[in-house]
C-alpha cells in the first residue's frame, strides 16, 4: 500500500490516517461529518440510521489486529513475556482492596466470614480470567474487552461497555491514590485527615482534598510515559517487596492469632457474607489491564493464560490468607477501617511492625497505579482507534512506543476524582462497572463461540437466543430476588431456569467456532456461570451506587449519539470504501496478468 503524507503532516498508510502528537482540529475531529456545521445538521439528522448501522455491525478479529492497530503512529513494541504479565497481573490486584475494604467489610458486612467473601469474588474474577484470555489470545490488542465486544457484540455495546471501563479505571486509580495517602499517614504517625484539606462548606463525601493523592499520581504518569519494559521492571521489584511484606503479614500475624475472634464466625449472616464480596470485588479489579499488554506480548498463545490464571492464582490465595490473619489478630468490631492491618499490629503489641505493613501497603498500591495506568492508557489508545473518542488520544510515540496523550489524559481525570472523593463512594461504583463489565464479556465468549455469519443457520441462531435470554433472565431474577427477599421460593424457580437455558445451549446448539490456539475449558457452562455470579453479584450493590451509575451511562449515551456514533460511522465506511477498492484494484489487476487489454486499468477506481 502507498505512503503519502498530506499537508497538514498526518501520514497515510493505505488509507490510515497517522497523526503526530499537536493540537489541530483535526487531531480530535477529522471526519467527514465534523467538517462543517452542514456536514454535522446532515449526519444528525442519519442518526436513527446510523445507529441501527453501528448496533447491528460487528467487527472482526483481522479488522481489530490490522486495520484498527494500524491507526496510531508507531507500532507499541514487543517487549513482555508471561513472566512480566504475572507479576503485572499481581501488581495490578494486590493493593488498596486487601488493605483498607478487608477492615471495612469485616467490620461492617461479613465479620470474620469476610475470607468467604473472598473466596466468592476471586471464584467469579477467575471465570471472568479464564474468558479474557480465550480472547486476548485470539485478538492480542490494546483494547482488550472493547475489543472483544466490537467482535462479538457490536459497535454500540462495545461503546457502552468501553465508557465504563474508563470509569472503572478512573475511580479505581483515585480510590487506590486515596488509600496511597492513609498509609503513608499510618507510616507518619498522623492520622490520614492531617494530609487532607477539609473544606467544611462542602459535602462529606467530597470535602476531604487530597494533594498527596495528586503527587503519587504525578509520578506515575511519568513513569507510565517512560517505558513499558521500565513499569514492567519497577512493577516486578516492587511485588517482590510486597510479597515479602504481605508473607510477614500472615507469619508474624498468626503469632498474635485468638481464636476466640473467630467466635461468632458470620455475626451478619449469608446476606452479609455476599453483600461484602460484591464490594470486595474491588480487589481483584486490575488483572484485564494485563489483558491491553497482549499488544506488547511476545507470544500470547503461551504468555498470556501463564501469566493471567497464574496471577489470579496466587492473589486469591494471598487474600484468603491475610483475611484469616486480621480476623485472628482483632475482634471484628475493633478493626481500623482506614489502615487495619497497621492497628492490628499495634494492637497486639507489635506497634514497630505497622510501618513495615504501611510501606508494604505503599508498595502494593504504587504498582497497583503503575498497572492501572499501563492498562487504561491501552484501552483508551484503542477506543480512539476506532474514533469513537477523538484518534488524538490514539497516538503512539515512536521513541517510548507508549501512548503518551492518552496516558497523561486518563491519570488527569484520576487526579481530580482523587482529589475529591470518598473512598467508600469509590468502592462500590468501581464494582457496578467492573461486575457490568465482566459479564458482558463472557456473553461474547457464548456468542463467538456458537455463532458465525454464514456458519450458523436461522433455526440455531434462534435457539442461541432463546439460550441466552433464559441466562441471562434467570440470573437477574436471582440477583433481584435475593436483593428484595428473604425466602427460597424466587431460587427454587430462577435456579432450574439458569440450568434449563445454559443445558439448552449446549446440547441443542452446535458450536460455529473452536479456539485456534487456547480456549475456555467446559463451555457454555464455565461462561454461563460467570454470567449468573457476576449478574447476582450486582444484587447486593447499594441503590445510590446504581443510580450513579444510571446517570454515567445517560451521559455515555448523549456523548455517543452526538459526537462517536458519528465519527466512528464516517471511520468505518471510509474504511470499508477502502476495502472495496483494493478489491477492485486485485481483480483488474488479475484479469491483466491474465492477457486482458491495458483499457481495463483504467476502470481501477482510486483510493484517496
Amino acid at each position: 500500500m502507498s505512503r503519502m503524507e498530506t499537508p497538514n503532516g498526518a501520514v497515510h498508510n493505505g488509507g490510515a490516517r497517522r497523526r503526530g502528537c499537536t493540537f489541530q482540529r483535526n487531531d480530535f475531529f477529522p471526519e467527514e461529518s465534523f467538517k462543517n456545521w452542514n456536514n454535522y445538521s446532515r449526519a444528525f439528522l442519519e442518526t436513527p440510521f446510523r445507529l441501527k448501522d453501528r448496533v447491528l455491525t460487528r467487527s472482526s478479529d483481522q479488522t481489530e489486529l490490522v486495520e484498527v492497530k494500524s491507526r496510531s503512529n508507531h507500532e507499541m513494541k514487543k517487549t513482555l513475556n508471561w513472566w512480566d504479565l504475572m507479576w503485572f497481573g499481581i501488581g495490578a490486584v494486590i493493593g488498596s482492596g486487601i488493605f483498607v475494604l478487608t477492615g471495612l467489610e469485616a467490620r461492617e458486612q461479613a465479620g470474620p466470614a469476610v475470607v468467604l467473601s473472598y473466596v466468592v469474588s476471586g471464584i467469579s474474577a477467575l471465570l471472568s480470567v479464564f474468558c479474557y484470555t480465550e480472547f486476548a489470545v485470539e485478538i492480542p490488542v490494546a483494547g482488550g474487552s472493547f475489543a472483544y465486544l466490537r467482535v462479538e457484540l457490536g459497535d454500540f455495546v462495545a461503546f457502552i461497555a468501553a465508557g465504563n471501563i474508563l470509569l472503572e479505571y478512573v475511580i479505581g486509580g483515585a480510590a487506590v491514590a486515596r488509600s496511597w495517602t492513609s498509609y503513608f499517614a499510618t507510616l507518619c504517625n498522623k492520622n490520614p485527615d492531617d494530609f487532607r484539606i477539609i473544606v467544611h462548606k462542602m459535602s462529606s463525601d467530597y470535602n476531604h482534598l487530597d494533594p498527596i493523592a495528586i503527587g503519587i499520581l504525578i509520578a506515575i504518569t511519568i513513569l507510565a510515559v517512560y517505558s513499558t519494559k521500565g513499569s514492567s521492571i519497577f512493577n516486578y521489584i516492587a511485588s517482590v517487596f510486597h510479597l515479602i511484606v504481605i508473607a510477614f503479614i500472615i507469619i508474624a500475624g498468626l503469632t498474635k492469632a485468638n481464636t476466640e475472634n473467630y467466635s461468632p464466625f458470620a455475626p451478619f449472616k449469608v446476606r452479609g457474607v455476599f453483600h461484602a464480596s460484591a464490594v470486595l470485588f474491588f480487589a481483584y479489579v486490575g488483572f484485564d489491564a494485563v489483558s491491553t499488554m497482549a499488544e506488547e506480548t511476545k507470544n500470547p498463545a503461551r504468555d498470556i493464560p501463564i501469566g493471567l490464571v497464574g496471577s489470579m492464582v496466587v492473589t486469591t490465595f494471598a487474600y484468603c490468607l491475610m483475611a484469616v490473619t486480621l480476623c485472628l489478630m482483632q475482634p471484628y468490631q475493633n478493626i481500623d477501617i482506614n489502615a487495619p492491618f497497621s492497628v492490628a499490629f499495634s494492637a497486639v503489641g507489635m506497634d514497630w511492625a505497622k510501618y513495615i505493613v504501611a510501606l508494604g501497603a505503599l508498595k502494593g498500591m504504587s504498582t497497583v497505579l503503575l498497572v492501572s495506568a499501563v492498562g487504561q492508557a491501552r484501552y483508551l489508545t484503542h477506543i480512539a482507534r476506532t474514533h469513537m473518542m477523538p484518534p488524538w488520544f490514539a497516538h503512539v510515540d515512536e521513541r517510548t512506543g507508549t501512548p503518551i496523550n492518552a496516558t497523561i489524559s486518563m491519570l488527569a481525570a484520576t487526579a481530580v476524582i482523587a482529589f475529591f472523593t470518598d473512598l467508600g463512594i469509590l468502592s462500590n461504583l468501581l464494582s457496578i462497572s467492573t461486575l457490568f463489565i465482566f459479564m458482558l464479556v463472557a456473553l461474547a465468549l457464548l456468542v463467538r463461540r456458537y455463532y458465525a455469519t454464514g456458519v450458523t443457520t436461522k433455526v440455531n441462531q434462534i435457539k442461541l437466543i432463546v439460550s441466552l435470554v433464559l441466562i441471562l433472565g434467570s440470573s437477574a431474577a436471582i440477583s433481584a430476588y435475593w436483593a428484595t427477599s428473604d425466602g427460597w421460593i424466587g431460587f427454587a424457580i430462577a435456579v432450574p431456569l439458569w440450568f434449563l437455558g445454559t443445558a439448552f445451549l449446549c446440547i441443542s446448539v452446535p458450536k460455529a467456532k473452536e479456539p485456534k490456539l487456547w480456549g475456555v475449558p467446559m463451555v457454555p457452562w464455565l461462561p454461563s456461570l460467570s454470567i449468573a455470579i457476576n449478574i447476582f453479584l450486582l444484587g447486593s450493590i447499594d441503590k445510590k451506587s446504581f443510580i450513579r451509575f444510571g446517570v454515567w451511562t445517560g451521559f455515555l449515551l448523549i456523548y455517543y449519539l452526538f459526537l462517536g456514533l458519528h465519527a466512528s460511522y464516517d471511520t468505518a465506511k471510509e474504511f470499508d470504501q477502502r476495502k472495496n477498492n483494493t478489491v477492485e484494484v486485485d481483480k483488474v489487476w488479475d484479469k491483466v496478468e491474465d492477457g486482458f487489454v491495458d483499457g481495463e486499468v483504467s476502470k481501477v477506481p482510486v483510493s484517496t
